[in-house]
């Protein structure tokens, strides 16, 4: 079995690694000596109130550590990974809570078999102490249409229902009133997750196995089987499933919500999601939530009940009231608990309307033979970029993230897009700026950017004029502004040691009378000549630089790419005069 690999310090040491860090960074926190238990340092605070105590395994954090704090839980107890919490820690927690004055202890209990054992035997043991306890169970699974004997497990929904009693213990209610509460708001909540990895407890390897193409739908969040294996699909249709499956009417473990409902969301990160994923899961849910006629009045996003680093999504649902909204804005300080804003999601508008870009004047009169020249050379240049798609990608996986092609091929497809629309000016100037709008817009990347600058710059010496003297200067104009803004020189490594050796040919345009084309055809070789010559150089600049020089001992593929356009610019130009001959 291979063992998966973990930042710990030892195995058996983690758990208390874990609070430690939890509480020498949250200077609200205390650990109890001689226990993994984590109390607020305020308990003198609590006289009077409820104090409010859970916990469980570790491997779910930040739950349940990072949900102690005023208005929130008053302690928690962790257990080792995935396995329920000892007696007498406990125990202890209860005696701790109960000697700084509490007006009675309310445990609130994931629904699994150790949990609810190790917590019942402690509250009874606190009893008969004369110790005043209650226990709330919390299970929120919807997975399982008819569920085992056990019932329902919990899952992330216990989260809210930290936050509903924490904030009621805060005000003052008694014992008896919170458990009433808390009893009510827990049978309006749902929750399911789907996961696309396992995860592996510390020392171990993975808790179960997926095909490369596949996710399960309704596991537990100790890695405990689920309902379903489906094959990938969008997010999407993923959220669709889960919903579909959480408000199956048939379903004896569905979320007890109707369209028309105010409701609560989490979102929820099983421990190894990527946070972009994470938000596209956000969209797919509130989208479809609201497309049904759900109106979501608040909504968290992020990791607050994890399996280690389990890569997948929960999704948990509660139904809400005046009541429990209010409840649920009361401010805390409980480090894991985000900042939502105290306002619905659903009827809020979310986009601005976009100011319109200034716009420049249409030309009153195209000088069509320019605009035949620009679609021709154009044209070589799109022909000549598609054809190097492959080798650039080739070219850039050695330093870069292999793309380089793609994103000169995306442009090539953006300015053959452009020329069919018919919208080529023939002002020079006029024509590179456009040029520049389409790049910046259309190809991405640091390519587009610097091209985008290159001819922005470039345009500005050919306002007034558009002779073999302006073009020089538009070339020196669009390489500094790339060393200005790219803070590249050449010599580094990139598209600017092609350029920067083409424009050197290129300033003998500034002499009267000179071949232009003799001239740029020099250009050319030297351009070419000089990105081969990248292959030995040490990258200075760019995504290159980060990369040991042994492994870069091809051509860089911004210079071939640099060097591929002039040609092709060259060639286009060539093409376009036998045409008009």
């Amino acid at each position: 079995m291979e063992v998966s690999k973990k930042l710990l310090n030892s195995i058996p040491g983690c758990v208390d690694d874990v609070l430690h860090g939890i509480t020498c960074c949250s200077p609200g926190l205390r650990v109890l000596q001689g226990h993994r238990v984590v109390l607020r340092a305020d308990l003198d605070r609590i006289k009077g109130r409820v104090a409010l105590l859970s916990g469980g395994g570790s491997g779910h954090e930040p739950a349940h550590a990072g949900y102690v704090g005023h208005g929130m839980l008053t302690g928690v107890i962790a257990g080792p990974v995935f396995t329920s919490p000892p007696v007498g820690s406990i125990v202890a927690a209860i005696r701790t809570v109960a000697q700084a004055g509490a007006a009675g202890v309310l445990l609130l209990v994931k629904n699994y078999t150790g949990d609810r054992l190790n917590f019942g035997l402690a509250l009874e043991r606190a009893r008969s102490d004369g110790v005043e306890v209650e226990m709330a169970v919390i299970a929120d699974d919807c997975a399982f249409i008819s569920p085992r004997k056990a019932g329902r497990r919990g899952l992330c929904g216990i989260v809210l229902i930290h936050k509903i009693a924490g904030a009621l213990a805060q005000e003052g209610k008694s014992l008896q009133e919170i458990v009433s509460v808390v009893k009510s708001a827990a049978a309006g909540i749902g929750t399911l997750g789907v996961s696309l990895s396992p995860c592996s407890v510390p020392g171990s390897g993975p808790t179960f196995q997926l095909a490369a193409d596949e996710l399960e739908l309704g596991l537990g969040i100790h890695g405990e089987a689920g309902v379903q294996r489906y094959k990938m699909a969008s997010c999407n249709e993923v959220v669709k499933i889960m919903v579909t499956h959480m408000t199956n009417q048939a379903s004896q473990s569905k979320v007890n919500i109707q369209p028309g409902d105010s409701i609560i969301i989490i979102v929820n990160n099983l421990g190894g999601l990527s946070c972009l994923e994470l938000q596209v899961v956000a969209s797919s849910a509130v989208r479809l939530l609201e497309e049904r006629g759900f109106l979501i009045m608040r909504a968290m996003t992020g990791s607050f009940m994890t399996a280690l680093e389990m890569s997948g999504v929960s999704l948990t649902l509660m139904k809400t009231s005046p009541e429990i909204l209010r409840l649920f804005d009361v401010d805390t300080s409980a480090p894991a608990w985000p900042r939502v804003p105290p306002v619905p999601v659903t009827g809020q508008t979310r986009t601005f309307s976009c100011a319109p870009e200034s716009t420049q004047p249409m030309e009153s009169q195209r000088d069509a033979v320019c605009v035949q020249v620009y679609s021709c050379v154009l044209g070589c240049v799109c022909s000549s970029l598609l054809a190097l798609e492959e080798e650039l990608n080739d070219l850039d996986r050695a330093a870069g993230d292999g793309d380089c092609g793609s994103t000169h091929a995306r442009a090539a497809h953006a300015i053959r897009d452009w020329i069919s629309s018919g919208q080529l000016p023939s002002n020079p100037a006029r024509f590179l700026t456009s040029l520049s709008h389409v790049l910046l817009e259309k190809m991405g990347g640091t390519s587009g950017a610097l091209y985008s600058l290159f001819l922005m710059a470039a345009a500005k010496p050919l306002q007034g004029e558009s002779g073999p003297q302006a073009w020089a200067a538009a070339m020196d104009a669009g390489i500094e502004a790339m060393k200005r803004y790219g803070g590249a020189e050449p010599g580094d490594r990139t598209m600017l040691d092609s350029l920067c050796a083409a424009n050197g040919v290129l300033q003998s345009l500034r002499t009267q009378h000179s071949d232009a084309m003799e001239i740029l055809g020099c250009a050319v070789k030297s351009a070419s000549d000089a990105a081969e010559e990248t292959k030995h150089m040490l990258a200075g600049a760019g995504r290159a630089s980060y990369i040991g020089s042994s492994t870069l001992s091809r051509p860089d593929p911004g210079a071939k790419a640099a060097a591929a356009i002039l040609r092709a610019i060259w060639e286009g130009l060539k093409e376009s005069s036998s045409q008009r001959k």
